[in-house]
């Protein structure tokens, strides 16, 4: 259970992850910006904030949005296609991307944000199974990281439960983040937003890509089921040089057999200038991958296209038929290929979305 803070506020826990430093200041240790705290003071996603001396959490339980998914939103396609998902999200985020869809809640203060509503632990894992979830996900702003004493406590409840834990996130984790976040997390979607330091500077305010790519890195070498997100903005992260970079190191650093998401930009928060990605770049992205050896790329925001589909990579039969986030078609033998064998890496059992 969350240590209260030391000036019994409602909804403000100590965060775990910080060291006391002499003059009462902290140094939080959530993501890698280790922010310096003086007491009194907030860290920079306004979710920690230096009470006499302990850094605090400021929006315990307290939630934006809750909804009950498609899996294939978050988008995962290979783990429990076609079941229920629990989603609940927070306010607050490590990163202030210029392009954010959830601006409205990630980029907002916790404390001043109106509508919230309190959700303790054992009520979202009730209410997750009440509703036939198969899995909970954290997801809409970034939870993992601004909630994470919620996050944790809910996860580890959760898997007690028999529920799945899910993480879509921007990956931007501490080494001490991923310690503590991924023994209860699952499967991941982690949002890769480009394959360049400049774009990260530029776009998503923080230094550096190499977190992120670490994040996925220890995700899977973890043993956790992870797929990938690269949302391709014209004139941004768009460059085949570059695209052809990315996919090579998910070839290479992570597995081939990691399903990727290119999603297709339209205009939105500070970027609503920028015109939406052509479907001519969405497909030389999904040539490019394929071409360095990626079995599983999908293509997102582009609903009816053939690339929402799983295939097998060695027969090319039909194996999940998709329109949007709904499974139409299971085609699938005891999670192989019903054609020539191959094995297909699916997490648990593909079922029809036939709850919409």
């Amino acid at each position: 259970m969350a240590e209260g803070c030391p000036d019994g506020a409602p909804h403000r826990v100590r965060a775990k992850l910080q060291v006391q430093l002499e003059g009462g200041a902290v140094r939080c240790l959530a993501c890698p910006r280790k922010c310096f705290i003086p007491e009194g003071r907030y860290g920079l996603c306004r979710s920690k904030v230096n009470v006499r001396g302990m850094l605090c959490e400021v929006n315990y339980g307290m939630m934006s949005s809750v909804a009950l998914d498609p899996i294939e939103k978050k988008p995962l396609f290979h783990f429990m296609p076609g079941s229920r998902t629990y989603s609940i999200g927070t306010v607050g985020c490590n990163m202030f991307c210029d392009h954010c869809q959830n601006w409205i809640i990630s980029q907002s203060d916790p404390e001043k944000f109106q509508d919230l509503i309190y959700l303790p632990p054992e009520e979202a894992v009730r209410e997750a199974m009440s509703y036939g979830a198969k899995s909970i996900a954290f997801t809409y702003n970034e939870p993992t990281i601004v909630s994470m004493e919620w996050v944790v406590e809910t996860a580890e409840l959760a898997k007690r439960a028999g529920l799945a834990t899910i993480s879509v996130t921007n990956g931007y984790w501490s080494e001490e983040a991923r310690e503590r976040l991924i023994p209860v997390i699952d499967a991941a979607n982690v949002d890769v937003k480009a394959f360049t330091d400049q774009f990260y500077r530029k776009v998503a305010k923080v230094p550096f890509l190499k977190p992120i790519l670490d994040t996925v890195i220890e995700l899977k070498r973890a043993g956790r089921h992870v797929e990938l997100t690269y949302l391709i903005i014209p004139g941004y992260n768009d460059g085949e040089d570059e695209i052809r970079s990315f996919s090579r190191w998910v070839s290479e650093e992570v597995s081939a057999d990691t399903p990727v998401h290119f999603s297709r930009f339209f205009p939105h928060y500070k970027m609503k200038s920028i015109p939406p990605t052509p479907i001519q770049t969405m497909e030389r992205a999904l040539s490019i991958a394929r071409e360095e050896g990626l079995k599983y790329v999908y293509s997102g925001n582009v609903p009816g296209d053939p690339s929402e589909n799983t295939y097998c990579p060695k027969c090319g039969t039909l194996l999940i038929k998709r329109y949007g986030f709904y499974v139409e078609r299971c085609n699938l033998t005891d999670g192989r290929c019903p054609k020539c064998g191959e094995e297909i890496p699916i997490v648990g059992r593909c079922s029809k979305s036939g709850f919409f």
